[in-house]
Formats: C-alpha cells, sequence, structure tokens
C-alpha cells in the first residue's frame, strides 16, 4: 500500500526485455530483494538491487494496462516505496494497481485529464495520477480536473506532462468496493 506522495523522481536506466532497472538513490537506501516500489503508480517487486539502481520484471498484463512499455531509458519515472504502518498517511490509500490510463486534456496547474470511466470520482475525493496523489476538483462524464501546485509540478513527473499524453490512473478503492457491494 503507497499514500501517492511520491519521495523521489528517478529514471528508467536500462530495459531488457521485461526487466526494467531504474536510477534512484533515496527508494533504494533500505529496500530488498522482493520488496515492493511504486513506479508511476505501478506497484513492482525488487528483484535485482546495486547501488544506486534497482530492478523489475513487467509483465505483460501491466504493460498492455500501463504507461510503463512506452518508457525509454532516460526517462523520468515517479517512485514511492511502500507505506509502513507506523507513517502517517498523508496521501490517500494508493494500492499500485492501475485501473486504466487517462489522455492529459490540459497540463499545468489545473490538470485535466480524460478517461470514460469518472463514475470514481467525486469534487474533492483522490485520485492517483501516475502515482500522484491529488484532490478532484471538478468532474465532467468524460474528464476531470486537478489541481497541481507548483511543489508537486517540480518534484514528480506531472509538471513536464502535455496535451495527448497518456498517465495511469488508480481510483479510490473505497469507491470501487461500494460500487461492488451495492451491485449485488
Amino acid at each position: 500500500m503507497f499514500t501517492g506522495l511520491i519521495e523521489e523522481l528517478g529514471s528508467l536506466a536500462a530495459r531488457d526485455g521485461h526487466r526494467f532497472t531504474f536510477a534512484a538513490e533515496l527508494v533504494t537506501t533500505d529496500a530488498n530483494v522482493g520488496d515492493s516500489i511504486a513506479v508511476d503508480g505501478c506497484c513492482l517487486t525488487v528483484v535485482a538491487l546495486d547501488p544506486g539502481r534497482w530492478s523489475a520484471d513487467v509483465v505483460d498484463e501491466t504493460l498492455s494496462r500501463t504507461t510503463l512499455g512506452g518508457l525509454r531509458p532516460g526517462d523520468p519515472v515517479n517512485l514511492e516505496r511502500p507505506v509502513r504502518p507506523s507513517d502517517r498517511l498523508g496521501g490517500h490509500v494508493v494500492q499500485g494497481h492501475v485501473d486504466r490510463l487517462g489522455e492529459v486534456l490540459s497540463a499545468g496547474a489545473a490538470l485535466v485529464v480524460g478517461t470514460p470511466h469518472t463514475r470514481y470520482l467525486v469534487e474533492k475525493g483522490s485520485v492517483a495520477v501516475d502515482g500522484v496523489s491529488l484532490t478532484v476538483t471538478d468532474v465532467k462524464d468524460d474528464r476531470f480536473r486537478v489541481a497541481v501546485i507548483p511543489h508537486t509540478a517540480a518534484v514528480t513527473t506531472l509538471g513536464s506532462l502535455q496535451p495527448g499524453d497518456n498517465v495511469n490512473l488508480e481510483f479510490d478503492i473505497l469507491a470501487k468496493y461500494v460500487e461492488r457491494l451495492l451491485a449485488r
């Protein structure tokens, strides 16, 4: 489980088939093989560690449902270690399980993302965009808007987004459970 508060802006160092190697300093300081690290909101398992680098094997399912398959060496990525029971939960509950891709319609401080699936979103609710916990400021049938403060834009990949870019979306887990329970 994650909070959506990005700890480090790392980068894809190399890719060999399904093995992705990421350059990172902070998230590797106390990492071990078998630990989870979220990359742009995707929970990956550490399979190898070297000083300032770690690797994960990315399965076809993840490549088909996320932006990870389009990464090239040197591309920046948002990184977060899992929350510990003693940590503050400053963002919201994020599982690292991407629900779908969204398309950036308008970038900047008022980030607008297009998606036909807005039923899990409510104004003042939470959504993770590329793993970043954000507050929804407006919801329409096929898009939503979030506010991106200058600090978040500077320390995550959100500051470099352009219209037409795809982003990983994870909706609030509570909304998904409520929908499932009410459907029965």
